[in-house]
C-alpha cells in the first residue's frame, strides 16, 4: 500500500516541532539538529539497501561504486535507537556525524553537531520519529528527497528573512528548470542557498529518463558557510554532488566562472546595498560597466550572464523594480538586450517567496539564439495571476500551471509542449494546434524596437496588456478580485519606488554620511 507523502511530511514536522517547543535552542537554531537526523535516517536507509545487495562483507569502496555512503558501524541510525535507556544520545549522534565525515571526505565539517545540547527527553522520540525504516516501505520515489525539501520550505517559512537566504520556492525553482532545459552540461549558482536549483534540475533529467550524475557537474557558490552545509546535505540526501564552495560572488569569483558554464540559475539577494565599488571596478564579470547606484541587482545579472558559454542558458530571479530602473542601470539594460542574449521575461505573482510580498520577475537569457530567428525578439509573459492559495500570506503554481507556463516558451521556441500534468486540454485551448500566438493579458513577443520605444524596459505589463473579456460572460466578483490584486501590486511597487527616491536623494544631500 503507497502512503501519502503528504501526510508523513506533516506527520514528521509535527514531530519536529516539539524540538522547538521543549529545547533551548533559539527559534533560527532548531532546524540544523533536524535536517542533520533526516540526512542520518535516509543515508542509513540507502546503506542497509546496499548492504542487502552487496553482502555484509563489502568493503567501503564497493559502496562507493553503487553512488551509496559507506557508514561504519558507530553512524549506523539503527545503532541509534537501540541505545540503552540513560545513554548520552546527544554524544552518540555527535560521534555518528564525525565517523560519516571521517568516511566520506565530501562531507568532511559540513554536518551538525550539536546534539549534546540537547536533552534525552527531546532526542529520543525525534529518533523514533525519523525512523524511516518503519515508513519507507510505503513510499515511493524520492521520498526521502522530497520530506528534506518540505523541511527546508517550512524552515524558510519560520525564519522569515533568514530563511529566505536559503530557500527558494520549489514551484518557481521548477518552472524555471522547465524553461532551462538543463539535459547536459556544467551548471553554475553564484548564490546557492541550500541547493534547491541543482536538486530541481537533476529531477528535470530522471523525468527525462537519464542519470543526473552522468549528465550534470555542479557548481555553487554561498556567502554564508551554515548555508553552504545546508547545500551540502541536500546534494548528498538527493544522491548528488558537486563543487560548492563559501564565497562572496561580488568579490570572489571561487569557480573562474567567465564563459564556462551551460547553465546558470539562480536567485540572487534583491537590491543589495554597501558594495565597494572600488573592488569590483576592474572585474571582467561585468562587461557593461558598473552601475552608480548603490545596488546589486545589474551585478548580479551580468556575473551570471557572463559566466555562460556560447550556447549557455540562464534563469535569474530578480527585483521587479530592476526591469525599469533608470540612469546607468538602464543603459546596463539596454546593452545586454542588444547584445542578444536576453530571451523570456517572467512576470510571478506576489506573496510567491516567504520573505517579501512584492512579485519579482525571472530573467531567461540565451546566448544560443544568437543569429537565430529570435535574436532580435523576447518573449514576455505575464504570470502574476497564475498561482493557487497556499494560505493567506502565500501562494504557489501548481505542477500543472509550471507546464502551462513552460510550454509557453516551448512554442516561441518552436519547440514541442511537453504535457505530463493535465494541463494539455487548457493550452491547446489558448494556442490551437499548438502553435504559438499573442494573448493579452498572457504573453507577447516583442522586437527590440518595440523594446526601445518603451525606453528598453523589460517590464512584462508594459507589453502584454490585460485580457480580453466578453461583455456577458463579466463575474463581477472575480473582476473585483482581480483588481483588488492589481491594485495590490501596483501599490507594492510604488512604495518600493518611494523608499529608493528617498534614498537617492538622502544620497544626493548627503544625509547617509
Amino acid at each position: 500500500m503507497t502512503t501519502n507523502t503528504s501526510e508523513v511530511e506533516r506527520r514528521l514536522w509535527a514531530a519536529a516541532d516539539n524540538l522547538r517547543a521543549n529545547s533551548k535552542l533559539r527559534s533560527h537554531e532548531y532546524s540544523t539538529p533536524v535536517l542533520g537526523l533526516i540526512f542520518l535516517a535516509y543515508a542509513d536507509h540507502r546503506f542497509q539497501q546496499a548492504q542487502q545487495e552487496l553482502g555484509a562483507d563489502a568493503d567501503p569502496i564497493d559502496f562507493q561504486a553503487e553512488g551509496v555512503m559507506y557508514l561504519p558501524e558507530q553512524a549506523r541510525y539503527r545503532r541509534l535507537l537501540a541505545l540503552p535507556e540513560g545513554a548520552n544520545l546527544g554524544a552518540a549522534i555527535n560521534e555518528a556525524m564525525n565517523a560519516i565525515e571521517t568516511e566520506n571526505d565530501d562531507l568532511k565539517g559540513v554536518l551538525p553537531k550539536i546534539y549534546n545540547r540537547l536533552d534525552n527527553s527531546v532526542l529520543a522520540p525525534l529518533l523514533k520519529a525519523f525512523n524511516f525504516e518503519e515508513i519507507a516501505a510505503g513510499l515511493e520515489g524520492d521520498a526521502f528527497g522530497k520530506v528534506y525539501e518540505y523541511f527546508l520550505g517550512e524552515f524558510a517559512k519560520r525564519e522569515g528573512q533568514l530563511g529566505g537566504e536559503f530557500y527558494t520556492p520549489t514551484s518557481l525553482v521548477k518552472l524555471m528548470v522547465e524553461i532551462m532545459e538543463p539535459f547536459h552540461g556544467r551548471i553554475y549558482d553564484p548564490a546557492c542557498g541550500s541547493g534547491g536549483m541543482f536538486v530541481q534540475s537533476a529531477r528535470f533529467i530522471t523525468e527525462h529518463q537519464k542519470n543526473p550524475t552522468d549528465e550534470l557537474s555542479v557548481f555553487g557558490q554561498e556567502k554564508t558557510a551554515e548555508t553552504v552545509r545546508l547545500a551540502r546535505m541536500n546534494l548528498a540526501v538527493h544522491g548528488l554532488s558537486g563543487d560548492i564552495r563559501q564565497g562572496n560572488t561580488f568579490y570572489e569569483d571561487i569557480h573562474g566562472s567567465r564563459g564556462k558554464f551551460d547553465f546558470a540559475l539562480a536567485n540572487p539577494p534583491f537590491n543589495v546595498k554597501g558594495i565597494k565599488k572600488d573592488d569590483i571596478a576592474a572585474d571582467p564579470r561585468l562587461p557593461h560597466g558598473v552601475p552608480s547606484t548603490d545596488n546589486g541587482n545589474y551585478l548580479w545579472l551580468q556575473y551570471i550572464s557572463s559566466s555562460l558559454n556560447e550556447k549557455g542558458r540562464a534563469g535569474v530571479v530578480m527585483a521587479n523594480s530592476a526591469s525599469d530602473a533608470r540612469g546607468s542601470e538602464q543603459l546596463i539594460r539596454q546593452r545586454m538586450i542588444q547584445s542578444g542574449n536576453v530571451d523570456i521575461m517572467f512576470a510571478t505573482s506576489s506573496n510567491l517567496f516567504y520573505t517579501v510580498t512584492l512579485p519579482a520577475t525571472v530573467w531567461f537569457l540565451d546566448n544560443g539564439k544568437r543569429g537565430s530567428a529570435r535574436e532580435d525578439k523576447v518573449l514576455f509573459i505575464d504570470g502574476r495571476n497564475t498561482f493557487v492559495q497556499v494560505n493567506r500570506a502565500i501562494r504557489e503554481m501548481t505542477d500543472q500551471q509550471v507546464e502551462f507556463l513552460a510550454n509557453i516558451a516551448n512554442l516561441y521556441r518552436g519547440e514541442q509542449p511537453e504535457f505530463k500534468y493535465s494541463s494539455r486540454e487548457a493550452f491547446e485551448e489558448t494556442f490551437p494546434g499548438s502553435v504559438y500566438r499573442d494573448v493579452p493579458g498572457l504573453c507577447k513577443v516583442a522586437t527590440r524596437s518595440e523594446i526601445e520605444a518603451q525606453g528598453w524596459s523589460l517590464n512584462p505589463g508594459r507589453y502584454v496588456g490585460i485580457t480580453a473579456r466578453v461583455a456577458d460572460d463579466f463575474d463581477f466578483n472575480v473582476r473585483l478580485g482581480e483588481l483588488n490584486e492589481e491594485l495590490e501590486t501596483l501599490t507594492a511597487e510604488a512604495h518600493e519606488l518611494e523608499a529608493r527616491i528617498s534614498e537617492n536623494v538622502q544620497a544626493m544631500l548627503g544625509w547617509n554620511n
